[in-house]
């Protein structure tokens, strides 16, 4: 996702917080905070029910195995608390080694430093959800960057569980709040400028949480 495609972003996550965007347009952006720590809940909870001879087993974002992909958790995580801090991700890395090998530490590991995120946030007003925040992929709203990494816990959340045989569903109303705002920021048809795979069509029975899978590419 390069800095062209943010306003396309900035425009997709709906009505409430007034925001400008980069080029200029006045959006009315939702609150998302409690959908981010839910789907932040979501995922320490998958951690927590990996075993560890699951750790090297692939998963559907192929480039990360379970243990990797735990990692790129713990970064997106520390990445989330940067936002809230310092309004920029600066040298976070997007992939934080592991401590342990014990899912019921990192667990718990990565449920302190989502509780730093969560408080840190907690200090936005709601007006300042509209003030910029600068992401790898170019400069967004606060607000739009907090639904972006609502988005990825939980598409990363299903890569995880589908991996290591847990549930793959999350709570159905956190997941049908999210998959329309992606589903008016992801083209069906991508090019090299967006991470991601074009879209799979979802099986019949597919819900919420996988569709919004399918739409970043992944499968089972």
């Amino acid at each position: 996702m390069m800095p062209e495609n943010v306003d396309r972003w900035c425009q997709c996550f709906g009505e409430r917080v007034e925001a400008t965007s980069p080029k200029g347009t006045t959006m009315n952006l939702p609150d998302l905070r409690p959908q981010l720590t839910s789907a932040q809940d979501w995922v320490a909870d998958l951690v927590a029910g990996v075993r560890r001879d699951q750790l090297e087993q692939p998963t559907p974002c192929t480039e990360y195995t379970v243990a990797q992909l735990i990692e790129h958790l713990f970064g997106v995580a520390q990445r989330t608390l940067a936002y809230a801090t310092d309004r920029a991700v600066g040298d976070t890395p997007a992939m934080v080694p592991l401590t342990s090998v014990d899912p019921a530490r990192l667990a718990a590991e990565l449920r302190e430093v989502n509780r730093c995120g969560a408080e840190a946030w907690a200090n936005w007003s709601p007006s300042q959800l509209g003030e910029p925040i600068t992401a790898p992929f170019g400069t967004v709203p606060a607000a739009a960057g907090i639904g972006i990494m609502a988005s990825e816990n939980l598409v990363h959340g299903w890569d995880l569980a589908v991996a290591t045989g847990q549930p793959c569903e999350t709570d159905p109303a956190l997941a049908e709040t999210l998959l329309p705002v992606m589903q008016r920021a992801l083209p069906a048809q991508r090019g090299a400028e967006i991470p991601f795979a074009d879209a799979v069509e979802p099986i019949a029975d597919a819900g919420p949480t996988e569709r919004l899978a399918n739409l970043t590419g992944r499968s089972r």
